[in-house]
């Protein structure tokens, strides 16, 4: 009997360089800290040469997590199409898929038995959402975009001269526009509200950046100075600043309940 495991595939994907450069879930050596030292280093290198960036950080959710809504169809035929996965390796995760079944309890009350016809475990099991978003990269670039992903946190980002800053504008939101029709398309959904831009330029360029809302999908959002990234609060003139104020208040705020328990435990 073959056994198949996540660490065979893994490996199979890995060796044949088909798992995606640019996602750092659910691999050996990457992890949200490596995927946000990638961003950020590109952008202040671009800062640094002179250039203004734009960061748009997307939720591929609406009603419900991204994970909830995968096409196990759509699923299979990646990684048949995509990664060359056939035969028992197919069959095999296709009886992962089906047949689970779920019920709620409420108040004591448990409902029926339902089967589930969408959506993966989430977690690192074999990572199949990660499979499942393969096409994200190759879009993003195709519109002279940079791209990182953890799981379902996509990160797109560029850098274009001050003089052409629109053009960057326009670029982002055309390439927003059709990520919203890419996930339309596979059963998943670009959540505008959730979604943020950021422009990234020194105090001297800001005077370059359009001003006005960004259209992310059939919705536009308007850039904000700071947001939260994987944990890191990242701000507009990438200075960390924002971050490590967070950090000062999250510190004192512990530091005052130690100091109200110690009292407590002294008298």
């Amino acid at each position: 009997m073959q056994i198949y495991s996540q660490a065979v595939i893994l490996e199979y994907l890995k060796v044949n360089g088909l798992f995606p450069s640019v996602q750092s879930a659910y691999r050996k050596c990457h992890s949200t800290e490596t995927a946000m030292a990638r961003v950020i280093s590109d952008i202040l290198v671009a800062l640094d040469g002179g250039d203004v960036a734009a960061l748009a950080l997307l939720d591929l959710s609406a009603h419900s997590a991204a994970f909830d809504t995968v096409d196990h169809c759509i699923l299979l035929r990646h990684l048949r199409e995509s990664y060359g996965i056939s035969g028992a390796t197919l069959t095999w995760i296709s009886s992962y898929l089906t047949d689970r079944q779920q019920s709620v309890c409420h108040a004591g009350t448990q409902s029926a038995q339902e089967f589930i016809k969408f959506g993966v475990p989430q977690g690192p099991v074999l990572g199949l959402f990660v499979l499942y978003t393969v096409d994200l990269a190759p879009l993003i670039a195709d519109h002279c975009l940079h791209s990182h992903l953890y799981a379902d946190d996509t990160q797109v980002y560029g850098w274009f001269p001050p003089s052409v800053a629109s053009t960057l504008q326009a670029n982002m939101s055309q390439c927003i526009l059709d990520v919203a029709s890419w996930t339309s398309s596979n059963r998943l959904q670009l959540n505008a509200q959730k979604t943020e831009f950021i422009w990234c330029a020194p105090a001297r360029r800001r005077h370059h950046i359009p001003n006005g809302d960004v259209q992310v999908g059939h919705g536009s959002v308007h850039p904000v100075q700071s947001a939260r990234d994987l944990g890191v609060y990242v701000d507009g003139g990438i200075t960390m600043r924002t971050h490590i104020n967070h950090v000062l208040t999250s510190c004192y705020c512990a530091l005052r309940q130690i100091r109200s328990i110690s009292a407590i435990t002294r008298a």
